[in-house]
């Protein structure tokens, strides 16, 4: 029987198996590790380190996911002139 432990995974309490991964929680959240940067207890982690870094007890998550298309819609209201 898997143990189950707590977790902040931005700024929520998340119960997750003992042992599992950061990667093994982006699986969870049905999130793409290759859109998203995670922050774990203030720290940023690298990419590479999704499959080997394991959660701990405790530990405070966040999942930043990158948005595309910005800059496009900015340029398209600063030529229509919707915002100045």
């Amino acid at each position: 029987m898997v143990r189950a432990m707590q977790i902040r995974v931005n700024g929520e309490s998340r119960s997750v198996g003992a042992g599992g991964t950061v990667a093994d929680l982006l699986r969870q959240l049905e999130v793409g590790p290759d859109r998203v940067a995670v922050e774990i207890n203030l720290e940023i982690l690298d990419r590479q380190e999704f499959d080997r870094r394991a959660l701990c007890e405790g530990d405070h998550i966040e999942i930043i996911n990158f948005v595309g298309g910005g800059a496009e819609e900015l340029i398209h209201l600063l030529i229509e002139g919707i915002i100045h």
